[in-house]
């Protein structure tokens, strides 16, 4: 009986596993350069094609008048799965998990315990790339929409 005991001891004391790499590489859909320009903004998103693993983001959005926002952002595989981690200026790193069971060219990432956003989702439509955050701010429902077109 020790040896069982051993062995499930060992496989206690053990770190979970990530998720496998081609997790991360099923995003691929949405590497490239992509532009929203609007009346009042210019947000450009940029995501590197996968590999090992792992996606590199970067957006930077300019208005007149105002400071440029930039922001980074991260696609790994992870114990919890594949997560999408944003990286901007002045806060800590956020984590948000890929939910399971999304559509061919949707992936919703979620972290439920952040204030806001909520929900980080991505989306093909068609030739653009769509992009949405989404949540709850004082029990109100509260989301922004970009719509990109290719750059490259």
């Amino acid at each position: 009986m020790r040896p069982l005991f051993t062995l499930i001891a060992l496989a206690l004391a053990l770190p979970a596993q990530a998720a496998p790499a081609d997790e991360v590489a099923k995003l691929a859909w949405m590497s490239g350069r992509w532009i929203e320009d609007t009346v009042t903004t210019t947000t450009q998103e940029v995501w590197t094609r996968p590999g090992g693993g792992v996606m590199a983001g970067a957006s930077q959005t300019n208005a007149p008048g105002r400071k440029s926002q930039v922001e980074h952002m991260t696609i790994t595989a992870e114990a919890a799965g594949v997560t999408f981690t944003a990286i901007l200026p002045g806060q800590p790193p956020t984590p948000f998990v890929l939910k399971p069971g999304g559509a061919e060219g949707e992936a919703v990432f979620e972290n439920l315990a952040h204030d806001f956003p909520q929900r980080v989702i991505y989306q093909r439509c068609g030739v653009q790339l769509c992009a949405r955050i989404e949540g709850v701010v004082k029990g109100q429902p509260v989301s922004k929409s970009w719509i990109y077109r290719r750059l490259d």
